[in-house]
């Protein structure tokens, strides 16, 4: 069968593909394709496009999924390729969603190409048809991290499940991640984020991106912290030593700066302060050395001799001596080369000259010398003479044993002065009325003669007549008058330097029974034990508290005031054994974190060192008995004393006291709650309740201890979870803040902070809050304080009960026997008893150990009676809440017959 023009296909179906004549030049060649069809995703509902382009060809059709795709679905172009002259067909088809989705899950939807020509037929590739998708949820979002710097970090991300497989970029803070630019971050082939080396610029909230042609995802955010750990910076030098001379204190410090903690990288580990002891050289005065001798007489009629300055040099800045460095001195007659002397200056020169500088005298000098030492011997005689007998008629004159109200101001040492005037007799020889046992004696001094007839023998034992017809102080309570006492006295010199509060002081009168002064609710008081006061003398005795404000207490660096400020006094008074001074501190009383003085004010209004804790020395005027709360100082000295401490490190701290305190009533909108924060001292809760009482406030809550560190750091107050539809804060801060050295200074009496809420409606008679006080940065303790009040209405005027202090009822002043637990006749029973040391331990030292008082032991020691200073002792802790049974029983398990305390008699005592 020969060549046809024409060629024809018979489609299945009896369908026909389109079909052309090829020119004869061409009809050996098999068809090319120009243009095959490629894979393509159907997004959504859009169908998509298959194209085929071939040369030369005749006929060309599509094949999809192995069946031929019909004629009319067929978009058919011709034309002529320019370069050959060939003809080319151009086919295109549109696959729809719904064709692909009848066979999905069977097969993959594919297509192909089919192009003829009289030569025979080629085939295209095959393009895969698929529809794509994206879906929402990841299969693994990254997680949200705190790394420290310079530390490796690795994100995870795997994309949601999509055709085509999604491509993943990263973002931080919404902006995109570029490695290309930033070469510290990697993506890598699994589509996780690696950051080399954390930097503090790399902190931020990561996001993964998932995208194809059919969606953009994006993963939940993950935070990066790049946290940085604080670091110490290198120590400062040392200060100087504290002291100018002597034992002292330095410090240095350093900071969390290197580097600083960023982020909540952890603090610094240890202290940022170290203190350490010192001993600064004291200075040293010059002093002179020796004068030389004395140089030949000279041409000019004169000699000369010289010292230095060198026993000892002046150093440490102390000071060069004073005074000339070289004397001279005319010679005399014979000496002179030239003599120019008077005679009258020959002659009274020459004895001197002889005896001082070993100058050799002729006989008619001699005479000149024994002529002057008669005569001075003469004169020493005569003034000898006088004197003897000017002492004699001031003898005869005066009463040694009556002692004068002056000696407040002279050193309360007792005097013997007799009045000339006889109007002011009353103030040496006050007589009391001394006949009954409820007279008590006010006066200042008193006369030990012409009282005899005066005196009752009725009050006891104990008060015996002294020597010489001399009486002591009745026994019981002695109730002077404040106010009258401050009166007397405001013109004594040193009272002037003393506040006229009456209610924070107390005096009494006191001989060698010896007695107790108390400020009630301060926790201050002096004893003063039997034999105290020497025999035969009677001393009016004060003791006031001091206004801290009023003194100025000079304080150096990181010294803070411990205890409140007493006076006791006279000063100067002479004391035959010490009294206990007892009175309130608010530091933990660990001397291992503090170095604890006890300052003294001298006469001068010096305030000096003169005790350590913790270092006493029993030779030395004071010691220091410390407990929890409460020091106790044995004294045999009187003046005004502070207690002052420094912190030897950060683990120091303070006790606060925080008393609350609100408006009696209200009868506004507004409501105000004071929150105090002081020394946890009674003194200082005495006085801010003593205020408020005045202010009309109310006491809403117990107190609060609080420990207070020193680390510099600031105290703050806030109120919080008050009911907000009733109640709301008038404050524009969220706290209040006291400044740390407001509080560890300690000079200032108290410190508050006053919030001002406002109630919403005048029928709002109820408050419940919460108050959070707390140290800056957790150095401090915090705690939460929650507390109702009850808040009156304006229409109920009723007077609110404040319970302030329960005011102490006992006496300011006892005298005598009534002043002390122990009576004075088993007291000196006991002494006897356990002072002699026993060989089976059963003597004072057993004692202290059973009062738990045995670490004093090497000061009782020291005493002519241990057994009396542990009894003083006793006496001073246990005044209030002392139990002579307990202390029996203590005798008796020491085995002596001094466990008898309890049944002895009145009259026995």
């Amino acid at each position: 069968m020969g060549k046809l023009s024409c060629s024809f296909l018979l489609f299945k179906g009896s369908e026909y593909a389109a079909t052309a004549a090829l020119p004869a030049a061409f009809s050996d060649r098999l068809p090319h394709f120009l243009v095959e069809p490629e894979d393509k995703y159907i997004v959504k509902n859009k169908p998509v496009t298959l194209t085929c382009r071939s040369t030369p060809a005749t006929q060309i059709y599509f094949k999809c999924n192995g069946e031929w795709v019909h004629q009319d679905d067929h978009y058919i172009e011709h034309s002529v390729d320019p370069a050959t002259g060939l003809p080319v067909m151009w086919v295109t088809i549109d696959i729809t969603r719904q064709q692909v989705e009848k066979i999905f899950g069977l097969d993959e939807y594919w297509c192909q190409c089919v192009a003829w020509s009289t030569t025979g037929t080629q085939k295209s590739q095959k393009a895969y048809i698929r529809i794509a998708y994206l879906r929402k949820n990841f299969e693994e979002e990254p997680q949200s991290k705190e790394v420290a710097l310079d530390q490796e970090v690795s994100l995870r991300c795997h994309p949601p499940e999509g055709v085509p497989p999604a491509e993943v970029e990263w973002q931080r803070n919404e902006d995109l991640v570029d490695p290309a630019s930033d070469p510290n971050f990697v993506i890598m082939p699994d589509h996780n984020l690696v950051i080399k080396a954390a930097r503090l610029a790399d902190t931020g909230n990561y996001t993964c991106v998932a995208k194809n042609i059919v969606a953009r995802r994006k993963s939940n955010s993950a935070t990066v912290l790049v946290f940085v750990n604080g670091g110490w910076s290198t120590w400062t030098t040392w200060s100087s030593c504290s002291a100018v001379c002597g034992r002292g204190w330095q410090k240095r410090s350093r900071s969390c700066t290197n580097p600083t903690p960023l982020n909540g990288g952890t603090s610094c580990d240890g202290q940022n302060v170290q203190k350490s002891a010192c001993v600064a050289t004291c200075p040293v005065d010059g002093g002179w050395s020796e004068w030389s001798k004395w140089s030949a007489c000279g041409a000019d009629c004169s000699m000369w001799r010289s010292r230095e300055c060198t026993q000892p040099s002046p150093g440490t800045g102390g000071k060069d001596c004073q005074g000339l460095d070289l004397q001279s001195l005319n010679c005399t007659s014979e000496q002179c080369p030239q003599s120019e002397c008077s005679p009258f200056l020959c002659i009274t020169l020459q004895p001197i000259l002889s005896d001082d500088f070993g100058l050799s005298a002729t006989p008619t000098e001699d005479v000149a010398l024994y002529v002057g030492m008669v005569a001075v011997a003469l004169c020493l005689t005569l003034l000898l003479i006088v004197v003897v007998l000017v002492y004699r008629r001031k003898k005869e004159g005066l009463d040694a044993d009556v002692a004068d109200s002056s000696i407040l101001t002279t050193g309360f040492q007792p005097m013997g002065i007799k009045p000339s005037k006889p109007e002011n007799s009353h103030l040496l020889t006050i007589q009391p009325d001394l006949t009954t046992t409820t007279t008590s004696y006010q006066g200042t001094l008193r006369s030990r003669h012409d009282a005899t007839a005066k005196f009752s023998m009725t009050n006891g034992p104990l008060l015996d007549p002294l020597p010489n017809g001399s009486h002591t102080l009745h026994n019981g309570k002695l109730n002077p008058d404040p106010a009258e006492f401050v009166s007397r006295f405001s013109t004594q010199s040193y009272f002037k330097t003393l506040p006229r509060d009456v209610a924070n002081t107390s005096y009494g009168t006191f001989n060698f029974l010896g007695g107790r002064l108390t400020i009630p609710n301060t926790g201050i008081s002096l004893l003063i034990p039997p034999e105290a006061i020497p025999r035969g003398k009677i001393y009016e005795i004060y003791l006031t508290v001091q206004r801290k404000e009023d003194l100025r207490l000079p304080l150096a660096g990181c010294q803070t005031l411990l205890s409140p400020v007493v006076s006791c006094g006279p000063p100067g008074v002479v004391l035959s054994r010490p009294v206990i001074l007892s009175m309130d501190h608010c530091f933990d009383a660990c001397l291992d974190n503090w170095a604890v003085r006890l300052k003294k004010q001298n006469y001068e209004g010096t305030w000096e060192d003169v005790l350590l804790m913790g270092e006493e020395l029993v030779s030395e005027p004071f010691y220091c008995q410390l407990e929890a709360e409460t020091c106790r100082l044995f004294s045999e000295q009187l003046g005004t004393f502070a207690v002052v401490g420094e912190s030897l490190h950060m683990g120091a701290a303070k006790r606060l006291r925080l008393v609350l305190f609100s408006d009696a009533y209200c009868s506004t909108l507004e409501y105000n709650i004071r929150v105090y924060c002081m020394d946890d001292t009674q003194d200082v809760f005495k006085e801010v309740m003593q205020m408020e009482r005045q202010l009309g406030g109310r006491l809403i809550d117990e107190p609060h201890v609080l420990l207070f560190k020193d680390s510099y750091h600031n105290l703050r107050l806030s109120i919080h979870d008050m009911p907000q539809a009733h109640w709301r804060s008038k404050l524009l801060a969220g706290y209040q803040e006291i400044p740390f050295y407001h509080i560890w200074n300690g000079s200032q009496r108290y410190l508050h902070c006053t919030f001002t809420l406002e109630r919403l409606s005048l029928s709002t008679c109820e408050l419940t809050c919460q108050l959070c006080v707390w140290q800056v940065e957790g150095e401090g303790q915090s705690f939460s304080l929650d507390f109702n009040i009850p808040v009156l209405s304006h229409q109920d005027t009723r007077a609110v009960d404040s319970e302030f202090l329960v005011m102490d009822s006992n006496a300011t002043a006892l005298a005598g026997p009534s002043a002390f637990q122990i009576p004075y006749l088993i007291r000196q029973k006991i002494c006897s008893s356990l002072d002699a040391p026993c060989p089976n331990g059963a003597d004072w030292r057993m004692l202290a150990q059973r009062l738990k008082l045995e670490r004093y032991g090497h000061f009782f020691a020291s005493k002519a009676s241990p057994t009396s200073g542990i009894l003083d002792l006793w006496e001073a802790q246990h005044f209030h809440s002392g139990n002579i049974n307990q202390l029996a029983a203590v005798m008796a398990d020491i085995g002596k017959q001094e466990a008898m305390i309890f049944l002895v008699s009145d009259g026995d005592c």
